[in-house]
């Protein structure tokens, strides 16, 4: 027998179960709970803590270039540079700004004029040089204000500048775990902080301009700076150290990371998921990223240049295994605590609930007793003083006035078993002849009330009917040879002024089918199918959708050409209003034969819709049944099915829901007797 058999089938089982549950299922539980929701919001103040700390280094980073372009600044307006101007010497002003560097903290001074070409140079940039294409000159000189930003140079433009730019820039790049694939060998490009500061003369007059920058390429003592502002020495328990990073691109240009105990990380590559995110997506990392060879709880930023164009990341983090460790310790801890709490109390009341299962026990097998038909069977006296004993007494009593009474019930019982199965057997076959009745009432009601509007309506539209019918004769007497040219749009017109003549009658002919009748005559399926694609043409176009057509029949069809080309307009409007997104309309003609012999043509209208659900399939040609809401009368496919019907025809329906529906038109080719 499985466990929870036992637990259905048994009192002790259930009181059992009653007193384990909340020791055994429910503090588990919450204990999980707790367990989950401590792990989350430790998580999250891990994730704080890096947020806070990437913060404290953007911070830094814009100070540091605040730094230099302050600087660059301060020695643009200085009267020591416009002395080193006035002398008029270029190697002398050379001289100066080789001198003056230092002091800035930069790795290269120039001076350029009005037009960006370089004057003289801390460097070996020789004089002439064209910087107005730098982006920090470019933007100054249509300024005319100081401007400091992120550049990056490449191998050509730093060499020009100082061969040792050039080689401190290159980064062989290491093979990453878990990087982007790359053919490169290394990193040429240099990331430097450029600023530009205009020089004026004493008169206002502009001079040119004082460009600076800073390479942090192996930038060693930035990154070493940010890690002492945000980690230093006993800021991070349990073992935990933090890092810094400055990346061009994917690549470590500049960190602490280390590779192995002496060796720095650089030219080693950020992991795909954080490239992604950050370089890509242009988002800030917050989260734990798989940095060179451990987890870190890591925080990385995107660096832009001066267009707006992403071109490296800001990094710091800290090593999240002793964190991690820590959570788990504590998490162990709890549980441990929760379970020898659960185990001394499930102990406890197991002990203290023996007193309550011998008395129900008893009852149960007196119980089990009397079912087996022994009714002088009683639980008798226990030793219990509790609500236990009082129950097992007034058991005892109720035994035997149920043995007194059980007979009289069962008989009362049957009586009005019987009774209750007539009477809702009766008021069911009442029920269905109500709703049968109100619905041949609802019926008959709609049926008498078009009854009588037809007579108006088909006064009021034959009128203007008239008169357009009448104008088109009088246009083609005056026009006369000149209206050759539009000679099909008026037959066209002709035809849709019948057109509505017959859908009158037709609604006439829904209400009294047996005095109307339509000429016969031998259709082609292909004619009429073209003419209908012609006259839904503009419903095709605004509902962008498609046709195709599969016309495998040439055999003519008894019918009143009228009367099916209004069957298949509505079909075919039906089937572009199922298709509100666009879609697919399926035209095909087909031989129908039985029993070998011709018969006539299945024409069909497919749609790729939503379909019919197949609740409604059954009711579709019901008159009045509509599944479009206030957008719909419910006559269409009603009339529709009495024209071809009155031919001996047919129209069937197949749908799967999701994929779309078909209607099929069966006609024959000659009128049944």
């Amino acid at each position: 027998m499985s466990l929870l058999a036992r637990i259905q089938s048994s009192v002790r089982a259930k009181l059992l179960a009653l007193v384990l549950l909340p020791l055994v299922v429910v503090l588990p539980v919450l204990v999980a709970i707790l367990a989950a929701w401590g792990g989350d919001a430790y998580d999250r103040l891990l994730i704080y803590k890096v947020r806070s700390d990437l913060a404290v280094a953007d911070g830094y980073f814009e100070r540091v270039k605040e730094g230099v372009g302050r600087g660059v600044e301060m020695l643009a307006a200085s009267s020591r540079l416009a002395r080193a101007l006035g002398g008029g010497r270029p190697r002398e002003l050379a001289d100066f700004l080789q001198a003056t560097k230092h002091n800035l903290r930069v790795d290269f001074l120039h001076f350029v004029d009005a037009q960006g070409r370089v004057r003289a140079s801390s460097e070996r940039l020789p004089a002439g040089t064209a910087l107005d294409r730098r982006p920090v000159v470019r933007d100054l000189l249509a300024t005319r204000r100081a401007t400091t930003l992120l550049d990056i140079f490449d191998a050509a433009a730093l060499g020009a500048i100082h061969p040792d730019l050039r080689e401190r820039a290159r980064v062989p790049l290491v093979a990453t775990r878990n990087a982007v694939p790359t053919e490169r060998r290394e990193e040429t490009r240099g990331m430097v902080i450029s600023t530009a500061a205009p020089v004026f003369d004493e008169r206002g007059g502009f001079l040119g301009a004082l460009v600076g920058g800073l390479l942090l390429n192996r930038n060693l003592d930035f990154v070493d700076r940010i890690n002492e502002i945000i980690y230093p020495d006993g800021s991070l328990p349990f073992g935990s150290h933090g890092t810094a990073t400055l990346f061009l691109d994917d690549v470590r240009i500049a960190t602490n990371v280390r590779l192995f105990r002496d060796e720095r990380a650089i030219g080693t590559r950020v992991s795909a998921a954080v490239r992604h995110a950050v370089l890509e997506r242009g988002e800030t990392w917050l989260d734990r990223a798989f940095v060179v060879s451990d987890w870190y709880v890591s925080a990385y930023q995107p660096l832009s240049d001066g267009a707006g164009q992403r071109v490296g990341m800001l990094y710091v983090g800290y090593l999240d295994a002793p964190f991690r460790a820590i959570k788990q310790w504590a998490l162990a801890g709890v549980v441990a605590v929760f379970a020898l709490a659960i185990l001394g109390a499930t102990v406890f009341s197991l002990r203290w609930a023996r007193g309550i299962f011998r008395p129900l026990e008893r009852m149960n097998e007196t119980m089990s007793a009397i079912e087996a038909g022994d009714a002088s069977a009683r639980v008798g006296g226990v030793a219990a003083r509790d609500e236990i004993g009082l129950l097992a007494a007034h058991f005892d009593q109720l035994l035997d006035r149920q043995q007194a009474q059980n007979e009289e019930l069962r008989r009362w019982g049957d009586e009005l078993d019987a009774k209750v199965v007539e009477r809702t057997s009766e008021l069911a076959e009442s029920n269905r002849n109500l709703r049968e009745a109100q619905r041949q009432l609802v019926m008959s009601e709609k049926l008498a009330a078009i009854g009588e509007l037809t007579a108006g309506v088909a006064h009021e539209i034959n009128n203007p009917v008239a008169v357009i019918q009448g104008n088109l004769d009088v246009l083609r007497e005056v026009l006369g040879p000149a209206a050759a040219p539009v000679k099909q749009e008026l037959r066209l017109m002709d035809d849709q002024v019948e057109r509505i003549r017959l859908i009158v009658a037709k609604l006439l002919q829904f209400a009294r089918p047996s005095e109307f009748a339509g000429y016969v005559e031998t259709v082609a399926p292909r004619e009429v199918l073209a003419d209908c694609l012609v006259l839904v043409g503009h419903l095709l176009k605004r509902g962008n959708v498609a046709v195709s057509q599969e016309i495998a029949s040439e055999r003519g069809i008894a019918i009143n050409r009228n009367e099916l080309q209004q069957v298949i307009i509505n079909l075919l409007v039906n089937a572009i209003q199922a298709m509100p997104e666009g879609g697919m309309l399926r035209l095909a003609a087909h031989d129908w034969d039985e029993d070998g012999r011709p018969v006539g043509v299945a024409l069909s209208v497919a749609d790729t819709g939503p379909g019919i659900p197949p609740e409604h399939q059954d009711r579709v040609f019901d008159p009045f049944f509509s599944t479009k809401g206030q957008n719909g009368t419910g006559l269409g496919l009603s009339v529709s099915y009495g024209l071809v019907e009155r031919y001996g025809g047919r129209i069937s329906v197949e749908s799967t829901p999701g994929v779309g529906a078909r209607f099929i038109v069966w006609l024959r080719t000659e009128l049944a007797e």
